[in-house]
């Protein structure tokens, strides 16, 4: 079997594998994965291809939810505050 750039340690593949992985087991997992990611490689990028490749066949797994939320938490960072958001008037 080719050796996925994306999960070269097949994280996210055997955490589809095992029989009754629970959600927070599945959160390890991903952070796992994410932090082993090649350097440059952005994580909304790898994330999306990942739920391309398993959500198809995974819909109700525990890892098809950690990557969505992974995913939306992945997106671009809004200003929340601080001081060039106060009103200097």
């Amino acid at each position: 079997m080719n050796k996925d750039p994306l999960d070269p340690k097949r994280l996210i593949r055997e955490a589809y594998n095992i029989d009754g992985i629970e959600k927070p087991e599945c959160r390890s997992i991903f952070l796992d994965w994410a932090l082993s990611l090649p350097e440059g490689q952005e994580s909304r990028g790898a994330i999306m291809v990942m739920l391309e490749q398993y959500r198809g066949h995974y819909p109700e797994h525990p890892m098809t939810e950690v990557l969505s939320e992974g995913l939306e938490a992945a997106r671009a960072p809004r200003r929340r505050g601080g001081w060039r958001s106060r009103d200097r008037s």
